[in-house]
């Protein structure tokens, strides 16, 4: 069961730096901290872009997975002797 753990701890790093990385590469939507740096000049407000919808898609996976190694692990914690 110790393998298992390590596993998915190893998975929730990487996920976790992996889901980061995927978040900072976004298109600000205006508004926030993307307008303070120059984010805001964009000319296509309103459309978005396959390459944009994919990375949301892959985005959303990734977060899946990262949930799902914090629930594992958690359940691993909880039922382990």
């Amino acid at each position: 069961m110790e393998a298992v753990r390590i596993g998915l701890q190893v998975l929730l790093v990487i996920g976790g730096l992996f889901l980061t990385l995927l978040i900072l590469l976004h298109k600000g939507k205006g508004g926030g901290m993307s307008d303070m740096f120059g984010g805001g000049m964009s000319t296509s407000l309103g459309s978005s872009s396959v390459a944009e919808r994919n990375l949301d898609r892959f985005t959303v996976a990734v977060g899946i997975v990262w949930f799902a190694c914090i629930v594992g692990i958690g359940l691993i914690d909880r039922f382990s002797a």
